[in-house]
């Protein structure tokens, strides 16, 4: 199963390099990774996806406290969060399947942020799902290169969990998880 960790780190050279070996000597690969500033000055927020089963996940979560710059790790996988995740996708857009793309792309409310003659940059944020699923569409199309960052995660104050809301009600509430 995969597991999203949210880690509050201190702001110093290393930091990263001594997380990034402490999963490589227990032998996990980091599915996703995206490390920035915090709110507070002097602070990093990583967040990252590992796949582990519960067990396992609360190991590595017992060793990552034991360096000395981490301040905070809070597993995030069954919380109702907010995630997002960005990519920019290359693709190929000749007059024969242009329309189609920006079709797509605007029912993803994808940007398109380069146009050429031959190519398209669109830009899409947005939840995993969301990403994975304008991808396989854009498929059909020869795509040239894909950027795409890590998750991103904040946990929902408002207790409100949007796949449960996007799985149990009716089309006629989607308008609460878009």
């Amino acid at each position: 199963m995969k597991h999203t960790l949210s880690v509050l780190v201190q702001d110093e050279s290393g930091v990263l390099s001594r997380i990034s070996n402490l999963f490589a000597r227990r032998g996990f690969n980091i599915d996703s990774l995206a490390v920035g500033p915090a709110e507070k000055i002097g602070i990093s927020r990583i967040t990252m996806v590992v796949r582990g089963d519960n067990r396992t996940i609360e190991q590595l979560i017992k060793q990552l406290y034991k360096l000395i710059s981490v301040l905070h790790v809070q597993n995030v996988t069954t919380i109702p969060c907010v995630e997002r995740e960005l990519i920019l996708i290359k693709i190929q857009a000749v007059k024969s399947n242009r329309s189609s793309i920006l079709e797509i792309a605007n029912i993803f409310r994808a940007k398109v942020v380069d146009i050429s003659e031959k190519f398209l940059i669109l830009e899409v944020t947005g939840d995993p799902g969301k990403i994975f699923a304008i991808q396989q569409l854009l498929k059909q199309s020869e795509i040239i290169q894909i950027a795409r960052t890590g998750k991103i995660s904040l946990v929902r104050e408002s207790s409100v969990n949007t796949e449960f809301l996007k799985n149990n009600l009716s089309h006629d509430y989607s308008y609460l998880y878009s």
